[in-house]
Parts: structure tokens; sequence; C-alpha cells
């Protein structure tokens, strides 16, 4: 029998902390954005130390800080404040695990972005530069600065998963691989470190290059890492043993999915594999609220793009001939797809 709730039982908490909860997002943001973490990875401050050197009045500061502390971003012991094991590991600028950039872009352009996204469900029209005539990555490419503000965070959120990729696919059975959309890097760096057979590709537009380039070099990789450039509406993809789409194909729509699948399926060899990785929604689109989210995120900033399921995906690579499909997870909310030529391998 059904359990019956009164409405004495009932609160509108939760309502209220999601409808509210934009307030706490944006105070990180701002935080991230004026380099407070990366000032305490130096050490402990005070409220006065840290007002003075972020330009802070002092009507907001003690606020803005100890509402970081509530929200379980920094730490205060005795009138000073530090890091958190989390943020000092993920926002300090200076670290390689920085994911800041992507909150600091977060912060300057798709906070904004996102009030409209009741006229983006209306129009399914993007919100972003192009709704003035823009475009999201004729934007993010043409300003040096931010394109590589951009590869940047993209190394930071990809790192956890690129180790768990390292370990999870049997590269033994697999001497070469190419990213396409490859960024600064970083899951590239991470699999040659990791398999010291594997030489691979960075495949991306030309204006990456030099990005990318230096940060393999400052692995010392350069000899098993190379870029090649890509325009991969025009041209085929590169050969390899595996090939590899992460964060990719959620920004298009789905004649431009399966053609982006397809060129996968025409570059592989025989044996090969194809890896595809993002926020995965779950099969019963359910549980994977940040998947979704970034779906949305998507109809924000695209004219067609869209995230998808593991089954969405698996249908799109059977479909382009791959006969051993499946889904698996990789951290958080990502997952990633994985489709073979051919069958077992064994």
């Amino acid at each position: 029998m059904a359990q019956v709730v009164t409405t004495n039982e009932l609160t509108p908490d939760a309502i209220m902390q999601l409808g509210f909860g934009y307030w706490g997002s944006k105070t990180l943001l701002s935080a991230v954005e004026l380099g407070l973490f990366t000032e305490l990875a130096n050490g402990p401050l005070t409220l006065d130390e840290i007002r003075t050197r972020l330009s802070l009045h002092e009507r907001s500061a003690r606020d803005f800080l100890d509402t970081l502390v509530a929200l379980g971003m920094l730490m205060r012991e005795e009138g000073q404040y530090t890091n958190t094991p989390a943020t000092e590991l993920f926002l300090d600028r200076a670290k390689p695990t920085y994911i800041g950039g992507m909150l600091e872009m977060m912060s300057v352009r798709l906070f904004r972005f996102w009030a409209d996204l009741t006229e983006a469900l209306k129009s399914g029209q993007p919100q972003n530069e192009a709704k003035h005539g823009g475009d999201l990555f004729d934007t993010l490419y043409s300003d040096p600065q931010r394109l590589d503000q951009f590869l940047s965070a993209m190394t930071g959120l990809s790192l956890g998963i690129a180790r768990t990729i390292a370990a999870k696919v049997p590269w033994s059975r697999y001497q070469s691989f190419v990213d396409i959309g490859a960024a600064q890097g970083g899951l590239p760096v991470v699999l040659a470190q990791t398999h010291q057979h594997l030489k691979g590709l960075g495949a991306d537009l030309p204006v990456v290059r030099p990005i990318f380039e230096k940060y393999v070099a400052s692995f010392g990789l350069q000899d098993r890492l190379k870029f090649t450039t890509l325009d991969f509406f025009r041209e085929p993809f590169p050969q390899a043993d595996v090939i590899i789409m992460g964060h990719i194909l959620h920004d298009w729509d789905l004649p431009t999915k399966k053609m982006l699948i397809g060129k996968a399926y025409d570059a592989l060899p025989a044996d090969g594999a194809l890896i595809i990785f993002e926020a995965i929604i779950d099969d019963e689109r359910r549980s994977n609220a940040f998947g979704l989210l970034m779906s949305l995120n998507m109809l924000v900033e695209t004219r067609g793009g869209f995230d998808y399921s593991g089954a969405d995906c698996v249908g799109w690579m059977r479909e382009a001939g791959f006969k051993q499909t499946g889904v698996e997870h990789l951290s958080g909310p990502d997952s990633m797809v994985i489709g073979l030529k051919v069958g077992d391998r064994g």
C-alpha cells in the first residue's frame, strides 16, 4: 500500500535550495576568478590579508570568505583561512591539476548565457555569442589567451578520466592512437606515460598546435606524441589502432554525430577500436543529472548539440558497422562507450 504523505510532513527546503543554488555557484566562480585559492596555496591568510591582496571591499569580504567556509570550499582556524584539500589540489592555478580555467570561463561568460535558458527552451536557439551573430568556437579560438585558458581547463577536467582510460582499456593490444580534438594533450600524455609502447597523435585545428606541442614537450614525450591538423568536417580522420573522441560528440546534431562515428570506423584497421567519452546520460534518464544539465548547456551553447545515453551511442556505433560495443563508467558523471570493428578479441 502506498505511503500517504501529509502536507505537515512536506517542506519546501529542497525546492528552495535548488532554486537558490546559483548563489553558491556564483560565489565559488567569483572566488576562482579572483584567484583566491591560488593565493591561499602559499599558506594561511587572515581576513585583512586576503582583502588587501584581492582588493575586496571591507563591507563584503568577511561574508564572502565565511560563505565559502560554510559551502565547504575553505577552512578557517583561529582567524586564518586555508584551502580544503580539494580546492588546494584543483583550484591552484600553479598546479597541473587546476580545473579552474573552465570555472573562470563559466564565470565570465557562461553564467550570463544561462540566464536566458527559458528563452532557449522556447526557441531552441543558442543564447551565447551566436545570439548576436558570433560563434562559440570562433570566439574561443580567435583569442589566444582565452584559448589557452580553455584548453588548460579541458586538461584539468580530463586528467582523472584519462588515468581511468589508461587503466581500463587493454592497451597491450594496440600500438597507436589518435585523440580527435586533443586540446592541450592531457589524455595523450597520460596514455604515453602509462604505456611506454604507445605512440599517439593529437588532432585539432592549426591554432592548437603550439599549445599542444609545448605541453607535450614539458613531459619529454615529443618523440612519441605528435600533432596533426584536422578539420573533421572536411578531412578524413588520421589512421590509428584506437581513435578517441572525448567531450566532442555532444557539440553536434545527430547527422554530424553519425558522420563523425562513420569517419572513425573508416579510419580504423580491422581490429581497431573507437572510444567515445563524456557525461553519458543513464539509459533511464533519471540519475545522471550532470549529463542532463550538460545537454541543456549544449542547448545554450550550440545550434544542434545534445548529450545522449549509452544506448543511443551504442546504436549509432552499430549503425556505422561496429560489431562489438559496450559502456563502462569512468569517474564522476563520465562514462566511455567502446566500439570494436570485429567481434570478440579474446
